[in-house]
């Protein structure tokens, strides 16, 4: 993934153009706007949440495809400028991302994007395996052809993103994929857990622009052939695709 500049931007300062430009569409009444001469009314607690749960997702998007750059400070006044919404829904969604990793407070200024190493996603692609290839290998043996088959739109859904290079779009298709498989086996907890892991698994690395697709479009054939061999019930391919998603560090 791109690599962004050690330098940070001033608090409050002007958005550099690797931010999102296109802005969330938030209503009025969540933006606490209102008429000249009325009271405000009060802001609905859920309205409020829903802003900041549309923040949070685009602030997602732009760590998976590189518009927030690692090492690169963002201010939440600047942030919230873009996205046409206040700071406070922004500076609520970034200490989302602060619990997750993804970025860290400098005080006064605002939240620098945190710089990925290949040893960090080394070490969840570990844990994702070891919760993820049992829970796969067992729903191999147990689950019948057809449930199989409702997932393939799923799996198209990874390839289809793939294809044109869409980074973000890979990143939900692909956690919606493996989501839906592990929701086979009824574990709702272990579901939470294994697609927390993979979302900190999807943040840049410091790679090579020119080489993202052909990774991306790798990761979606995996999909697919497991899939058919999971239709097919054919398990000893099953087993060897599912233990080579995951050592090579797969989506």
């Amino acid at each position: 993934m791109e690599q962004g500049g050690a330098g940070g931007a001033a608090y409050g300062a002007a958005v550099p153009p690797a931010v999102p430009a296109a802005p969330v569409r938030v209503p009025e009444q969540a933006r606490g706007e209102h008429t000249h001469g009325e009271r405000p009314a009060p802001r609905p607690e859920v309205r409020r949440h829903s802003v900041r749960g549309q923040i949070l997702d685009a602030l997602r998007a732009a760590l998976v495809d590189g518009r927030l750059e690692p090492g690169q400070v963002y201010s939440a006044p600047a942030l919230g400028a873009r996205f046409g919404v206040s700071a406070t829904p922004v500076r609520e969604a970034m200490q989302q991302l602060v619990v997750e990793g993804a970025v860290e407070v400098v005080p006064n200024r605002g939240f620098r994007v945190s710089r990925r190493e290949p040893r960090e996603l080394a070490e969840l692609a570990e844990v994702r395996a070891l919760i993820e290839v049992p829970v796969m290998l067992r729903l191999a043996r147990t689950v019948p052809s057809l449930a199989w088959c409702s997932l393939r739109p799923l799996a198209e859904a990874t390839v289809a993103a793939a294809a044109v290079g869409d980074r973000a779009s890979y990143a939900e298709s692909d956690r919606a994929f493996h989501r839906a498989v592990l929701a086979l086996g009824g574990n709702e907890q272990l579901v939470m857990v294994a697609d927390d892991l993979h979302r900190r698994s999807q943040w840049p690395l410091r790679d090579n622009p020119a080489t993202r697709r052909a990774d991306l479009l790798a990761d979606a054939a995996e999909h697919t052939a497991l899939l058919d061999a999971l239709i097919a019930q054919d398990l000893p391919v099953v087993q060897a695709l599912v233990r080579e998603h995951f050592n090579g560090a797969g989506g």
